[in-house]
């Protein structure tokens, strides 16, 4: 590379790395607030452990920010090199429009062999880490799920209250036992009690102590003439919560997003050699085709890096603007346009006759194929 190569090259990906750092970050917030933040605020995640399941989302984030990131940084740097005339100033010393996009080429192309990287293996590998370590750091802090002078509906089929609660040991304890309607058939009031977490079945065990209970009728528990009389006990029979909606203890359940390269390859190889059951055809079909989907996707997804940095190009020369908000609406349509088209193509999974692991590829296509269309013009007006 000469200088002007490097300047170009530099410019590109200093202010790449700026929007993929910002677009991660707007992908991330999202992400926290809905997998961490309740149990951050429940108590459930140390600092530690929260700072740790960040960072494990961060690839994630970066496969999604990786190709608006590449595309804004290109439109932002040639609209600024375009409205200084910069780029007016090294064609009229004799250097081509195609001479002049060569480090942003190459660039591309980086980017791209990136995002392949984060897609096959960083990605995957990180996504079942994260959900490993969540399941570990709820389960180490399971008691937590009880929290005192809070009424508690996690729990299907109870509502729990608890006034004071000092680790595993519960004062004044309230619970209220629902049916199928939701309607109140029991009332449960203990002095004391003590929390378990039971491993091997995944729940948490109440013991109650110094307990009444008042039961209703199970016919029509708002019928409160027939109510039968206050029930004492000096301690109440177990009370058994699960926390498989939350979390599930043993090993993490690899989907085929979070495949990396090896392990897809070798699950196409596992599925293709079975054979269907007699009038199973169609079913085995559309879990092939899940699977071949989301292979071509990952490739896909590293491509677009590539074919948005193109036609980027001559949408960043031709703008000739500096304007910062209008080129991010620019690559954000853009990547919305491609993505939109992507998610359509997935919506044909349980299609398999229509081939989406074909189609997948034609919104990358048609923005390879308007980039290079877009490039001539520019290229035989300026």
């Amino acid at each position: 590379m000469n200088l002007l190569d490097r300047y170009i090259f530099k410019s590109v990906l200093f202010t790449c790395l700026a929007a993929v750092g910002l677009f991660a970050f707007i992908v991330l917030v999202p992400n926290i607030a809905r997998d961490l933040l309740a149990y951050v605020l429940a108590g459930q995640l140390s600092a530690a452990a929260f700072v740790k399941l960040m960072l494990l989302l961060v690839p994630l984030a970066i496969t999604y920010a990786l190709p608006m990131g590449m595309l804004t940084g290109v439109l932002l740097t040639l609209g600024r090199l375009s409205a200084d005339h910069e780029i007016t100033a090294m064609r009229a010393a004799g250097l081509s429009l195609p001479r002049l996009t060569v480090p942003i080429i190459i660039l591309a192309v980086i980017g791209s062999a990136v995002g392949l990287y984060f897609n096959f293996d960083s990605m995957p590998r990180a996504r079942v880490e994260y959900h490993r370590e969540l399941a570990q750091a709820v389960r180490i802090n399971s008691l937590s799920f009880i929290e005192e002078k809070t009424f508690i509906r996690k729990f299907p089929g109870y509502i729990i209250y608890v006034n004071e609660k000092n680790g595993a040991e519960l004062k004044d304890f309230w619970g209220w036992e629902l049916d199928d309607q939701k309607r109140v058939k029991r009332v449960v009031r203990a002095a004391t009690g003590h929390l378990d977490y039971d491993d091997t079945t995944n729940t948490l065990i109440l013991t109650l102590f110094h307990v009444q209970i008042e039961a209703r009728d199970e016919k029509n528990p708002e019928n409160f003439s027939d109510a039968a009389p206050m029930i004492m006990a000096e301690r109440f029979e177990p009370i058994r919560l699960s926390l498989e909606r939350f979390f599930k203890p043993g090993s993490v359940h690899v989907k085929p997003d979070w495949m990396t390269f090896s392990q897809l390859r070798a699950e196409r190889v596992r599925l293709a050699a079975r054979v269907p059951p007699p009038g199973q055809d169609k079913d085995y079909a559309r879990e092939n085709m899940k699977l071949e989907l989301v292979y071509q996707d990952k490739f896909n997804t590293a491509l677009a890096v590539f074919s948005l940095a193109l036609i980027g190009i001559p949408l960043g020369v031709k703008v000739s603007r500096r304007e910062t908000s209008a080129n991010f609406g620019v690559a954000l349509l853009l990547t919305l346009a491609y993505y939109l088209l992507t998610v359509a193509v997935k919506a044909l999974d349980r299609h398999p006759e229509y081939r989406p692991d074909i189609l997948i590829w034609v919104p990358n296509l048609l923005i390879i194929g308007l980039g290079a269309w877009l490039f001539s013009k520019i290229d035989r007006k300026k």
